[in-house]
């Protein structure tokens, strides 16, 4: 019985929550705590042709609509955030070199920046700080958080499309690079901020991604 009522439990948290739930406090609240990793397997098992699946984005769980359903339930909306192709390209950076210095994202991107495209990543919830590198200066390193992977329905870094990936998607002989990886999930191609996206070389490609 304590088996049953522990799966409601977990179930009911994810339910209820807005938030992914972390696996510490989800474990919290159950009897049977060794057995923990078994519900999520067996609620992911019985969810997993259904409308709602479980997954897990980086150490964190929650009840998202089934991929196949996504184009059937998208509502268009107007976004009126702008991100620069700038933000983009760091934010691609981090994701593929992380933890990284801010020189050495300039020097990957070939450019000085400026604190705008930090600030706005750091905003957004997609960027965090971390350790100071053991360098003279002792630079801060960056790295993305677990609502980049949320946002972008990654369970883990190693998630990321690699080059071949992308290649054989057709994604690099059409699109940008960093609009790739970081697909903003904006349906609204009317929207003049966002256009500038769409435009970065495929020769760039293949400095933002890690070999």
């Amino acid at each position: 019985m304590n088996t049953e009522r522990d799966i409601k439990i977990i179930e009911a948290i994810l339910f209820a929550s807005s938030e992914p739930v972390s696996e510490d406090d989800l474990r919290e609240k159950i009897t049977n705590k060794s057995n923990f990793h078994e519900y999520l397997t067996n609620i992911q098992n019985y969810y997993e042709t259904r409308g709602i699946n479980l997954t897990k984005t980086g150490s964190k769980w929650s009840f998202r609509t089934s991929s196949d359903l996504i184009d059937d339930l998208t509502i268009f909306k107007q976004q009126k955030r702008k991100i620069s192709r700038a933000a983009l390209e760091t934010l691609a950076i981090i994701a593929y070199h992380q933890p990284i210095t801010r020189s050495e994202i300039e020097n990957i991107r070939g450019v000085q920046m400026g604190r705008g495209s930090i600030d706005h990543l750091l905003e957004i919830g997609w960027i965090k700080p971390g350790a100071r590198k053991n360098i003279p200066g002792k630079p801060t390193l960056w790295s993305t958080t677990d609502m980049f992977l949320e946002h972008f329905g990654l369970e883990s870094l190693s998630s990321l499309p690699n080059k071949n990936e992308l290649k054989a998607s057709g994604f690099l002989d059409k699109r940008a690079a960093i609009a790739t990886i970081t697909d903003l999930a904006i349906k609204d191609k009317e929207n003049a901020e966002l256009q500038e996206i769409d435009h970065i070389e495929e020769e760039n490609l293949e400095d933002f991604i890690a070999k």
